[in-house]
């Protein structure tokens, strides 16, 4: 590799910034109810990025009503390995505006940090393989492997069209290394790759007493309360130390071998790091036990998402006709997604209490991943992280699910997943006040670069002939 292009990244970081703050002005919000206008015009834009950056035969890809993926691809190095690059465009919604200290759509800089919805997860994803991409281009006039990237548009809503389109578009996917770059670093500074990713079983459950609501000094008393009723079923899921009460929950999970458990205490991670990193009051309990890594990676969690009556708004002396919210199950190795799913939903009836009516909507269910982080591809990934951030790589689990892992390594033959990214503990993914360290961005286009460099020595067992090289530069930066 020319040193060349380390130095051509490096004099244009400001230009990546603005090129991902761009990408952060579109609300890309994949979730249903919101316009789904503005993750069109992102994939557009994503688009764009790609044109710009030197990739050939960009395209927007679209699956029946999915929201659209963005694909590109530099396939001119006969004989080398091909790399599928992967991140996703959609975001979050917003959440409570109110609590953002600058607008949620708007990226502004504070002390070091890039804060707005998508900074993190997972709009950088798609600017780092971009400007690592550029600066190879602009400065070698070509890479030194093969690339195809795909940015997905419905990431955060589960991937609901994924088995549509890998049968669509199977073999335009194939490569013999993935990077999924949509996870992150153990701590600020710390090159990480996450070799587990939690499953989810989740859904959506109203629990209903009446046709409207009611005056509460005429009618409560002998009327049953919905929302207390629901209070009850979600109590009846957990002891008092948070542990789940639903029979057989604990039965498929895996226990760790003796050199997983060896590299989970050889990070030392803490009740202190812990209460630094998630900034939870003071006198709030740790739950889960001294192990604290153990139960954010590799022990499945219950969480209520979001729940729902009347509002603070609206609020009056009513009791109300029903009570709704969204709980989940976050899954780990060996568990089976659909049997969590359906003793989760037998647990809640079996706790329902005065007769109330109980329904189920929106249910989710994805499985575990785990990946023997072995092999050259895991060593040459470790070896590229370390160069770009100038400290050891470390081998890291993550407590949150990415459906697309799974499914898209499978299609691909089992060829190595490696999953990277830029977000660290204090990014605030899917809260408000969301943010990138924009310390870690630049080494991370640094390590994309290395990578591409580390990874062009593997074999090539994908049966795609590469065209011709072509040295096409892309007229801007």
């Amino acid at each position: 590799m020319d040193q060349e292009t380390l130095r051509f990244a490096k004099s244009n970081e400001a230009k990546f910034v603005e090129n991902l703050k761009n990408l952060v002005k579109i609300p890309s919000v994949s979730f249903p109810g919101f316009d789904p206008k503005w993750v069109v015009e992102s994939a557009e834009a994503v688009a764009g990025l790609l044109r710009s950056s030197g990739l050939q035969n960009v395209e927007i890809l679209r699956i029946k009503d999915a929201h659209p993926y963005v694909y590109g691809e530099w396939m001119n190095a006969p004989g080398k390995p091909t790399l599928l690059l992967y991140a996703h465009h959609d975001v979050q919604p917003a959440g409570r505006e109110n609590l953002w200290k600058s607008a949620p759509f708007e990226a502004v800089e504070r002390e070091g940090r890039l804060y707005g919805r998508g900074t993190a997860d997972d709009k950088c994803g798609a600017v780092i393989h971009a400007a690592a991409i550029l600066s190879y281009l602009k400065t070698s006039g070509k890479l030194p492997l093969n690339v195809k990237m795909i940015i997905e548009g419905e990431e955060e809503i589960g991937s609901p069209h994924l088995e549509d389109f890998l049968k669509a578009y199977q073999q335009k996917m194939q490569a013999d290394v993935m990077i999924l770059t949509d996870t992150g670093n153990y701590d600020t500074g710390i090159p990480s790759i996450t070799n587990s990713l939690r499953g989810m079983a989740s859904l959506d459950v109203t629990v209903k007493s009446a046709d409207h609501p009611l005056h509460s000094g005429m009618w409560g008393g002998p009327l049953v309360d919905p929302v207390q009723a629901l209070s009850k079923m979600i109590a009846s899921l957990t002891d008092k130390n948070g542990k789940m009460t639903i029979p057989g929950i604990y039965s498929q999970v895996r226990k760790l071998s003796p050199a997983e458990a060896q590299s989970l205490r050889s990070l030392k991670y803490t009740e202190k790091d812990f209460r630094k990193q998630a900034q939870i009051l003071p006198k709030t309990k740790i739950l889960g036990g001294k192990d604290l890594l153990l139960s954010l990676w590799r022990l499945p969690s219950l969480s209520v998402n979001a729940i729902q009556a009347s509002s603070k708004k609206d609020c009056a002396n009513i009791v109300n006709e029903s009570a709704w919210c969204h709980l989940g199950i976050r899954l780990v190795p060996d568990m089976n997604p659909q049997k969590s799913l359906e003793s989760l939903k037998k647990a809640l009836l079996k706790s329902a209490p005065w007769g109330v009516s109980v329904e189920f909507l929106n249910e989710n269910a994805s499985p575990a991943w785990l990946a023997e982080a072995q092999g050259p591809a895991f060593q040459a990934a470790a070896r590229a992280l370390e160069k770009g951030f100038g400290k050891k790589t470390v081998f890291i689990g993550c407590g949150g699910s990415i459906p697309f892992v799974g499914p898209f390594a499978k299609v691909l033959g089992g060829a190595p997943a490696i999953l990277i990214g830029a977000e660290d503990p204090y990014t605030n993914p899917h809260s408000e006040n969301e943010s990138l360290h924009l310390g870690d961005f630049f080494k991370s286009i640094q390590s994309a670069i290395y990578l591409y460099e580390e990874l062009s020595s593997l074999p090539a067992k994908n049966p795609e002939r590469p065209k011709a090289l072509q040295n096409r530069i892309p007229a801007g930066v």
